[in-house]
């Protein structure tokens, strides 16, 4: 495993990090999140990422009571949790947002699930315009200086909004953003690496990205349709074809074959070669891994070993598919 500072702050998350996103409570039970935790964490994965949001609590109360039956050394590994949504398919309104009432409740709440004692990273899972950037940024600072939260940083969030938020923090002496988890993969690139280009160095800005493979799309999983057992075919999660796909279903479809065929002619896996592709970037501090069985995790880690592999020509040969 490699393990890379995010952004500017002194902590080294691993390469590879392992999430809870659609998995964990729906197609992932107790005993496969014991069995994936405890892969990740022998091959050397230190980040487990989680939500309030994902399957109402479940995913986090789930991933709760794993950490506790492995008793992994709390300082061997990092947990988050993320706060808008709320924990309810039908939240009251101070049960979501970024008010400073939600942010807290949903702090102790997710410390609960997850039983422990502090969170590692916290993040705003969308911005809320409800609620002034300035109150959500106090709130994060309190729970910092309450011992928590060790770290908070913002999802989805547009770059002049961190900028924002970051001022907000430095003009009045606060703990500011210093992560932020947007999508990035061969086919959604703009916001990391144009929109966010700045940040890296002005505020040391480091990235959790999230969906390296497009939701499935680049393992070639709907090149025949949506499978009923699929993420895009998850009840709930209808918006996210509209992610994946844009527009231009058939286009994607004729990319994702040609993208097949190159990962073929290499000789690697076209989700590994994916994942690798997002690790050649040196803004990205960690790539989530979403695998919902032990022979997808073991096949995912493997990008790791192919980093040398994806020179100039292949890398400009990839990203030539999805430019069109």
């Amino acid at each position: 495993m490699q393990y890379r500072r995010m952004g500017h702050t002194g902590l080294q998350l691993s390469a590879l990090s392992f999430g809870a996103w659609v998995t964990f409570g729906t197609a992932v039970g107790r005993g496969q999140a014991r069995e994936l935790l405890s892969v990740a964490h022998d091959h050397g994965i230190n980040f487990f990422d989680n939500a309030e949001t994902y399957n109402n609590g479940i995913a986090e109360q789930i991933m709760g009571d794993v950490l506790a039956d492995l008793r992994l050394p709390r300082d061997s590994y990092c947990v988050s949790s993320k706060v808008f949504f709320g924990a309810y398919k039908h939240p009251l309104p101070t049960q979501r947002g970024l008010s400073r009432k939600h942010v807290v409740d949903a702090c102790h709440q997710a410390l609960q699930r997850l039983r422990v004692d502090y969170l590692d990273l916290y993040f705003c899972h969308r911005p809320d315009p409800d609620t002034p950037i300035a109150e959500t940024v106090h709130a994060m600072d309190d729970l910092i200086r309450q011992g928590k939260v060790l770290y908070w940083g913002t999802s989805e969030w547009s770059a002049e909004q961190i900028k924002c938020a970051a001022k907000i923090a430095r003009d009045r002496g606060l703990y500011g953003p210093v992560v932020e988890q947007p999508q990035y993969n061969l086919v959604h690139r703009d916001k990391v690496e144009l929109e966010f280009a700045p940040l890296y160095d002005e505020i040391g800005l480091g990235t959790t990205i999230w969906s390296p493979l497009a939701s499935g799309l680049l393992t070639g999983k709907y090149v025949d349709g949506i499978p009923d057992d699929s993420r895009l075919a998850t009840e709930g999660y209808e918006w996210l074809q509209k992610w994946v796909f844009g527009d231009q279903k058939e286009l994607r479809r004729k990319q994702t074959l040609e993208y097949l065929a190159l990962a073929k002619e290499v000789g690697h896996s076209p989700a590994t070669l994916a994942i690798a592709w997002c690790l050649k970037n040196p803004n990205v501090s960690t790539v989530l891994l979403g695998a919902s069985r032990r022979e997808q995790l073991e096949e995912n880690l493997k990008a790791i070993d192919i980093l040398d592999d994806l020179d100039r020509d292949l890398t400009a040969r990839m990203e030539a598919i999805f430019k069109r």
